[in-house]
Order: structure tokens, then C-alpha cells, then sequence
């Protein structure tokens, strides 16, 4: 059975792919329209948030970059771009690899909305610029 890997270019499917890529993991791309829940009302069939990325690995489905990357690097290695369970830095590797979901994100679509998502009316430029300076 072929891996598959749904991505929107721009979005966070990139660092599946890339992961992908750098280790020559075999694998089909589906490219989708972004938001594909919008552009592809089929694609909630394979997961059901229509969000990607979207690994299919067999039975398995997963939705978050992070952890697809460490999952690819886990099952498909030895690879270069692993730091092993052993090795000094394992916990900062962690760390950062699930910082950019986990923490990043959320002060960025605090700022990304209230400074062009929201209609002008209900705009806050407070928030966002809290928001921005915690980023």
C-alpha cells in the first residue's frame, strides 16, 4: 500500500513533505486547493476536520505535522534529521519540533485575526498587538 500525504502549498503539509523528500521516503501527493474543507468537500471523508496535512500510512491517518514528522522519522529510519531518545539534545528536539503547533501558533492567529480576518468593526488592535509581541 502506497503512503499518502494531502497538501495545501503554503500550509503546514510542508514539513511532511519535506520530511518525506529529505529521507526518499516512497509516497503518492495529493495537492488540494487550500482550505480543502472549502475547495473539496470529499477530502472530509478522509478526515473529517479537512484540515492538512493528512498522512495515510495503512489504517493509520494523521493530521498533525509534528507528529507526522517524528512518526516518519521513528518508523522510516535511521535518518540524519532524528536525535535519538539517547543523545543530549532529545528533549530540545521534542520541544521545538512540537513548539511550532503548540505554542506559535495560537498568539499568530490571535494577531492573523483581529488584524484581517475580522470585519473592521470587530478588529482589536490591542490584541493583536499583544498577541504580536508575545510572538
Amino acid at each position: 500500500m502506497t503512503m499518502t500525504l494531502y497538501h495545501c502549498s503554503g500550509a503546514r503539509s510542508v514539513r511532511p513533505l519535506w520530511t518525506l523528500l529529505e529521507m526518499g521516503v516512497p509516497h503518492e501527493l495529493v495537492t488540494l486547493k487550500f482550505p480543502p474543507r472549502v475547495f473539496d468537500k470529499q477530502f472530509k471523508e478522509i478526515n473529517p476536520l479537512g484540515t492538512v496535512p493528512c498522512l495515510i500510512d495503512g489504517d493509520l491517518n494523521l493530521t498533525e505535522s509534528g507528529a507526522i514528522c517524528q512518526y516518519l522519522v521513528d518508523k522510516y529510519g535511521p535518518s540524519d534529521l532524528a536525535v535519538g531518545h539517547d543523545e543530549a539534545d532529545y528533549g530540545t528536539y521534542l520541544n521545538w519540533l512540537h513548539r511550532s503547533d503548540a505554542t506559535l501558533t495560537f498568539p499568530q492567529t490571535i494577531f492573523f485575526r483581529y488584524t484581517e480576518l475580522e470585519p473592521e468593526e470587530r478588529r482589536v488592535p490591542q490584541a493583536a498587538e499583544d498577541y504580536r509581541v508575545w510572538f
